[in-house]
């Protein structure tokens, strides 16, 4: 296989990464990055977490303008990952795609894209909460070692067929939000979705590839949407004209999950195991080349992902990461403003962070970070123990969220696990752990191993590390 120079591109839950990677020196030569700014804001607390996609390809496009045009017209292969679960729709025909072609000239002539609002939904994503325990108890048992739960891509269709069946009457296509991406790039009438996007749906048998399309149809599901399914690493087509520089022909790879390419930027081993904690956290490790999920609905707190060369990853996947200390610096911010103070949110976070790594910050108090709560306990709150006048001091606040976020982790997947499957090393990733000294530490400390803390080897660098050595 020859290694080529490739572009990474994740589509993030806040954010658009792109990268560009030279294999044969293993070095990133360029990267830029763009928030999306893209939630919708929503009067019904069941839609509140929708994006909008046009905003979402538009920070894209500004990320593609921002890379050295040299380097773009330098690249061999695309790749592309994104957040999972999520689901968005749209209506492609031959003779009318859901996106408009607008010529560019000058130093990067070729096509760039813009994306038709009334052709496209929302993206509603992996944080909504419109399947309640109920509406999910009222669903059929898949084949499947996924349990469905609220914001997964096969849930929210159901949703949408039993109370807005209306809606889905006007498009004829859905994936997630990366695979919509690639279809854009490819101009794909029907889009491909690989395993590790088609199991974060559910209803997906990872051992055989297939949608679990006779129990599906026997519930009054909308199959015709579903995409088509092909393995990773395959390439889902190519570049019909010249994108930002980049050549005519060059070869788009199917869209993959950002957690396995975040897992393939960081673990240089099989006895390691990957810590990523940004908007949510996950901690995982390799299962050995035999290992097959039961597709059968587990209630287990660790989750099995199709990886590459059709492995799994064994997955603690917790909602509340990064996202629960943002709420915090939010909340921080809000009381000053109600207390008739501004403080910019850099410097909320530039003190609370060292006031936590103080000595004197180690304290009883005791911080249950589950906000969003879990897949396993979708019920369960946020909560705090231990309160007396002794605990009471910001950083002390600050170092017991940072210490339940980690315990949290833990608690799903237990260092005894970590021991049992040969685990040596931790190796952590994302902007929340990279960038929180409080965070690294009580890792380190909770799971008595050694950490190895990494930074821009995120799942960009994965998606173009992972399709670098196409043929």
């Amino acid at each position: 296989m020859v290694q080529q120079i490739s572009l990474g591109i994740d589509i993030g839950t806040t954010s658009v990464k792109v990268c560009v990677y030279d294999p044969v020196e293993n070095k990133v030569l360029a990267k830029q990055s763009k928030d999306t700014q893209a939630n919708v804001p929503s009067d019904q607390g069941c839609e509140g977490n929708k994006q909008d996609v046009p905003k979402i390809i538009s920070a894209l496009h500004s990320c593609m303008s921002r890379l050295p045009k040299d380097l773009l017209r330098q690249i061999k292969v695309i790749g592309v990952c994104g957040q999972m679960h999520g689901v968005t729709f749209w209506q492609h025909t031959h003779d009318s795609p859901p996106w408009d072609r607008i010529e560019t000239t000058g130093a990067q002539p070729g096509v760039k894209f813009e994306v038709i609002r009334e052709k496209v939904s929302n993206l509603y994503t992996w944080q909504d909460s419109r399947c309640n325990a109920s509406f999910l108890s009222s669903l059929p048992s898949p084949e499947s070692h996924v349990k469905p739960s609220t914001g997964y891509g096969c849930s929210t269709l159901f949703w949408f067929a039993r109370n807005r069946p209306e809606k889905l009457a006007k498009y004829n296509c859905c994936a997630t939000v990366q695979d919509f991406a690639v279809a854009l790039l490819c101009n794909l009438a029907k889009p491909v979705m690989t395993h590790q996007n088609a199991a974060s749906w559910g209803y997906f048998n990872s051992s055989t590839g297939e949608w679990n399309t006779n129990i599906l149809s026997g519930a009054s599901f909308p199959v015709e949407l579903l995409p088509t399914i092909v393995k990773p690493r395959t390439v889902a087509g190519h570049l019909p004209e010249s994108w930002f520089g980049i050549p005519a022909g060059t070869p788009v790879g199917a869209a993959l999950g950002d957690f396995q390419c975040s897992v393939i930027a960081t673990l240089t081993a099989a006895n390691q195991a990957a810590l990523n904690i940004s908007t949510s956290a996950q901690l995982a490790f390799l299962m050995p080349n035999s290992f097959e999920p039961v597709p059968t609905p587990q209630d287990e707190e660790i989750n099995y992902f199709p990886y590459f060369d059709n492995r799994y990853l064994a997955v603690a996947a917790s909602l509340n990461g990064g996202n629960a200390l943002a709420t915090f610096v939010q909340m921080l911010q809000q009381w000053t403003l109600q207390l008739g103070f501004s403080v910019p949110q850099s410097k909320v976070w530039e003190k609370i962070t060292e006031l936590g790594n103080r000595d004197d910050a180690a304290s009883n108090l005791e911080i249950t970070p589950t906000l969003l709560g879990e897949r396993h306990a979708p019920e369960q709150n946020a909560s705090v123990n231990n309160l007396d006048p002794g605990n009471l001091a910001l950083g002390q606040v600050f170092q017991a969220l940072c210490k339940g976020i980690v315990q949290n982790i833990v608690k799903m997947l237990p260092k005894e696990k970590l021991a049992a499957a040969n685990i040596v090393e931790i190796v952590g990733s994302g902007s929340a752990l990279t960038r929180n000294v409080v965070l690294q530490k009580q890792v380190a400390q909770l799971y008595d191993l050694p950490i190895n803390f990494v930074s821009g080897r995120g799942a960009c660098f994965g998606a173009a590390l992972a399709v670098s050595n196409y043929t």
